[in-house]
């Protein structure tokens, strides 16, 4: 990447997450160029670098030798924001990955998609399903779950136990999974479900201060939302009043909820408050600070 942005031209240098950093700084100190950093999750807290203190430890000195002379920073949400503040002293705007506003989308059927209509339709879809993302569990639970299928749509490093603990639990009836799919196919499914799941674990601070780009995705295809208690999916939640919590990862205790809301009349309320949710958050919206801090850096290097 050094190599590349060294010989490519360019008036702003855009740092996508914590392993494009390093060639972004260089460049932007040997081109005087300027440089915007957007960091998608703290990345030194993922689960795969937690379990590698040697990898963790290398992108922990990247983090703190460059961060605290960087001048325009975004990430996720502010939770995550304050942490870097925190930690670096240097200000981050949160810039969350809120969809789009979907508009005269006309969703298959359950019939045309190869569901049954007889059924509720509970979804969990993602590109990062993977350890404690509460997954595994989730099976589990859906051999006490009445009257419903879970879809399970994406990808990710759990996606061959899923496999595995469907066909040895004779769930092949209850659940499926739905290798990564176009956004715009996957929407069918999202806009035909009745409850969207988010339920990470809070095992490490990455997934404890995350908010999934599923929750806007259910949020927009009017979907109610069960979720874990993580501060940021919480207050979305409380404050538009769109869904309800696991108590915890035990499948007893997943299967309970997801029964209770699936016969509940706060279903209705839920899916009709997710209206105005939608309205507020949306891209369209939330973009307007990315623009900001794309013309402040615009300002101070004219």
């Amino acid at each position: 990447m050094f190599f590349i942005l060294l010989i490519k031209k360019a008036d702003l240098l855009y740092a996508n997450d914590l392993d494009t950093l390093l060639p972004n700084y260089l460049i932007s100190k040997i081109k005087k160029l300027p440089l915007i950093y957007d960091s998608h999750e703290l990345f030194c807290e993922v689960p795969e670098l937690v379990n590698a203190p040697f990898k963790q430890n290398i992108w922990r000195r990247v983090e703190k030798h460059i961060l605290p002379k960087l001048k325009f920073c975004i990430t996720v949400n502010d939770s995550i924001a304050k942490i870097f503040e925190k930690k670096y002293g240097v200000k981050f705007v949160a810039v969350r990955n809120i969809s789009n506003t979907i508009e005269n989308f006309n969703p298959k059927s359950k019939g045309e998609l190869g569901l049954p209509d007889n059924k509720k339709i509970i979804l969990l879809q993602g590109a990062g399903i993977n350890i404690d993302r509460g997954a595994e569990e989730l099976l589990d639970a859906m051999r006490l779950v009445d009257n419903a299928i879970l879809l399970i749509i994406g990808s990710g490093d759990v996606w061959t136990t899923l496999r595995e603990k469907i066909k040895k639990n004779y769930l092949e009836e209850k659940v499926f999974l739905i290798d990564k799919i176009p956004k715009q196919e996957l929407m069918h499914y999202t806009f035909n479900a009745d409850l969207g799941l988010s339920i990470d674990k809070n095992t490490n601070l990455n997934y404890v201060n995350s908010l999934p780009n599923k929750i806007f995705d259910y949020i927009q295809a009017g979907v109610p939302i069960l979720a874990s208690r993580l501060p940021e999916i919480e207050k979305i939640i409380n404050d538009y009043k769109i869904g309800d919590f696991i108590a915890d990862h035990q499948p007893e205790n997943i299967a309970f909820k997801i029964n209770e809301m699936l016969s509940s009349d706060k279903l209705l309320e839920y899916k009709n408050n997710t209206k105005l949710a939608a309205k507020e958050l949306n891209w369209a919206n939330e973009k307007q600070k990315l623009i900001s801090v794309i013309k402040s850096v615009t300002l101070k290097t004219t």
